[in-house]
């Protein structure tokens, strides 16, 4: 199969939807793959598909979770370097709304190692630095105070939960305006492969819906229209 080149099943998959992919992954048992709350910070970011980088923080505890702790070896700083070119970050900032994990400076230097994409739970500060680093970030928005006002960062590269969804280092994602989808690694290349025909077979549906075809039978499609819909396909 084709798609079990990573390469190959990314770059196609940049042709597939999100919610496609949701009603893919739903049809093998997977229900919980949309993270919650990550959205773009800005309209019209383009379909992005990478590898999951993963960063973990927990409750803030005063003795670690200080402005000093950003010099330690185990911190966002020591992370960033440790990101390969074109991955997606995926930050599990456990839904905190009030101290942003990452601003302008450390957006920038991700920008700088090509990371695709910022994805988190939390929220983000230096708005207007971070969108001008042009890293893409989906994120429940912004807040002005830092990470450690509410949060300590303990680590990466390891499997996280974030935004109520499973994340194991090295599981593809897929992210658009609907949001995005954790894809386990396992299963990428089946995934793209149904993701592919899924979304031919919906654009075929619509043409067919405008040239006036009704719903019934077209959309489930019954045996007729499935005959079509092959011999359409040749």
């Amino acid at each position: 199969m084709a798609y079990d080149d990573p390469t190959i099943a990314i770059q196609a998959l940049r042709g597939v939807s999100t919610a496609t992919l949701t009603t893919v992954l739903l049809k093998k048992g997977l229900r919980n793959i949309w993270i919650r709350g990550a959205m773009p910070l800005t309209p019209g970011q383009p379909r992005i598909v990478g590898p999951a980088f993963t960063l973990r923080f927990v409750p803030a505890r005063e003795d670690l979770a200080t402005p000093a702790s950003w010099g330690s070896p185990i911190s966002t700083r020591a992370a960033i370097e440790a990101m390969p070119e074109d991955c997606i970050v995926i930050a599990d900032a456990m839904g905190v709304t009030d101290a942003g994990i990452f601003g302008d400076i450390l957006c920038a230097r991700m920008a700088k190692k090509g990371v695709s994409a910022l994805i988190t739970d939390g929220v983000v500060r230096d708005l207007a630095g971070v969108l001008g680093t042009g890293l893409p970030v989906w994120a429940r928005g912004t807040a002005a105070p830092p990470s450690v006002a509410g949060l300590t960062f303990v680590g990466w590269e390891e499997t996280v939960g974030c935004g109520g969804v499973c994340v194991v280092p090295g599981d593809i994602i897929v992210v658009d305006q609907d949001g995005a989808v954790v894809i386990p690694k396992a299963l990428v290349a089946e995934v793209t492969e149904e993701g592919v025909e899924q979304e031919r077979m919906e654009g075929w549906i619509v043409t067919e819906v405008e040239r006036g075809e009704k719903l019934p039978g077209l959309y489930p499609m019954n045996d007729d229209t499935k005959a079509r819909y092959k011999a359409w396909k040749g």
